[in-house]
């Protein structure tokens, strides 16, 4: 049986995310159909958790399809509102004015 997870895929994946401009977010959802992959917005989620181990790529600039993000990671908040992202309260952006449109 084939690997679901292999480097080709986390690096076709992370190159959507470097794409991401600042100032504005996507969803682990987005991501998935940008790559082909529409059912795998999960995947995308453990692709960007283990991050760091293949580069360094804007990965506080994905947010889940409520704009909610990531529960224990304080940073995210503190570098998008940096990159002049909005809050709509303390843990969700306010995706109508910040969702990439791609």
């Amino acid at each position: 049986m084939k690997q679901v997870l292999d480097e080709d895929l986390a690096y076709e994946i992370l190159s959507v995310v470097e794409e991401v401009p600042e100032g504005k977010v996507a969803t682990y959802g987005q991501i998935a159909r940008l790559i082909g992959r529409r059912k795998n917005s999960r995947l995308v989620g453990k692709v960007l958790s283990h991050a760091q181990y293949f580069g360094d790529y804007p990965c506080h600039r994905i947010v889940n399809h409520c704009g909610r993000l990531v529960p224990g990671w304080k940073e995210q908040k503190n570098l998008l509102l940096k990159e002049g992202v909005t809050m709509k309260n303390d843990t969700h952006v306010n995706l109508k004015l910040h969702l990439w449109n791609c």
